[in-house]
């Protein structure tokens, strides 16, 4: 499904345009020597303020954010009609995680500078990834008006327009960049999104086909026409789809935990463990896989592999009682009963954090019994 860009790719411009206006700010609200005339009084207030952000520009650049934060903060104090300064302020803020914080500093910023196109899409993206999709919408929309031309307006408008449940509308903006860029990468999943959404599945087929015979080796258009297939319950075709994906991308652990999962479903047990086995060789901190794994694994009685599974799932998830629980199921079965016994303490203790009592009260009857 498609996914926004990290924070730290916002499409903002920060400190250097920051620093390309301080020459044309209005002076600091700060006391002066009265013997030095107006415009040396501007000149070294400005010169102050440049330095101030140039430090703050600093830490941005070594990822001190907080004091970086500060020193703009101070700045916005004193220099309070600089949209620039608000703006670094929103990105700052945004890059804490601190979304609210960081929509009101692009607010101001807005006030300050209505006609900056650059504002109201990261306002509208900070919007986005606070959950408020409506307003998001309309930030992108006024980014639109200003700059009708820049397609990443229309990409943002429709990524929060999917997440709306505006699916129509999302297909309208496709059309909308495709008239602007044709060969926009990005927009391809906003069209196949909003089938699936809708259950268009044949249209969703058609588009993908279309697509893939522009691009015979690209494995995630087949991957996304695998989906669908899998959507319309028509598994063997999914299934062949994805094998197909896999070859044209052997380092996939999602396409390779997809067609285990199929066979699994379909009872192709050592099939299903093959596969779940080279999702986890590429990525082994891949949890969904090693549950899987490690349950397959347990029910052949293979628990010298459970074991090291399970362990695994332990180290990457200490706090779920299940883990050790199994862990303690697959060591029991090798007959490492004082082992065993450690797994089930640590998971009671667990599943009584939990609140799950009835779980409780079987690991007490099995540390009993051993």
């Amino acid at each position: 499904m498609l996914k926004l860009k990290a924070i730290t790719k916002l499409l903002i411009l920060f400190s250097s345009v920051i620093l390309a206006n301080v020459v044309t700010i209005s002076p600091l609200v700060a006391q002066v020597n009265p013997s030095v005339s107006n415009k040396q009084q501007k000149e070294l207030q400005g010169k102050k303020l440049y330095e101030l952000l140039e430090q703050g520009k600093k830490y941005v650049d070594l990822d001190e954010y907080e004091q970086a934060l500060s020193i703009y903060e101070y700045a916005a104090s004193v220099e309070k009609e600089n949209s620039k300064i608000f703006s670094g302020i929103g990105y700052l803020q945004a890059l804490l995680g601190n979304y609210s914080e960081a929509a009101d500093a692009y607010k101001k910023a807005i006030a300050l500078e209505p006609d900056n196109s650059k504002f109201h899409y990261a306002l509208g993206y900070i919007l986005g990834n606070s959950g408020d999709n409506h307003q998001a919408a309309s930030a992108y929309e006024q980014a639109i008006k200003l700059a009708p031309e820049n397609v990443d307006n229309y990409l943002g408008l429709a990524v929060v327009l999917l997440r709306d449940g505006q699916y129509d509308r999302a297909i309208d903006i496709y059309h909308r960049i495709i008239s602007l860029d044709s060969s926009n990468q990005k927009v391809k999943n906003i069209l196949y999104t909003a089938l699936l959404k809708q259950e268009r599945y044949s249209e969703a087929i058609a588009f993908l086909e279309e697509e893939i015979v522009q691009a015979p080796q690209n494995a995630e258009l087949k991957l996304q026409l695998a989906i669908v297939f899998l959507n319309q319950n028509n598994i063997e075709a999914g299934l062949q789809t994805l094998k197909s994906a896999a070859k044209l991308d052997p380092k996939n652990e999602v396409i390779y935990y997809k067609i285990a999962t199929i066979l699994k479903l379909q009872g192709d047990l050592d099939a299903a463990l093959d596969f779940y086995q080279k999702a986890v060789k590429i990525k082994p901190d891949f949890v969904e896989a090693q549950v899987n794994l490690g349950n397959i694994l347990l029910t052949q009685e293979n628990y010298f592999k459970a074991i090291i599974t399970y362990r695994r799932l332990t180290e990457i998830t200490p706090e779920n009682p299940t883990f050790h629980h199994n862990l303690g199921l697959a060591l029991q079965g090798r007959g490492r009963n004082k082992d065993a016994i450690l797994a089930y303490k640590k998971a009671r203790v667990l599943y009584k954090q939990e609140g799950q009592t009835a779980k409780e009260e079987e690991l007490t009857l099995l540390i009993e019994r051993l």
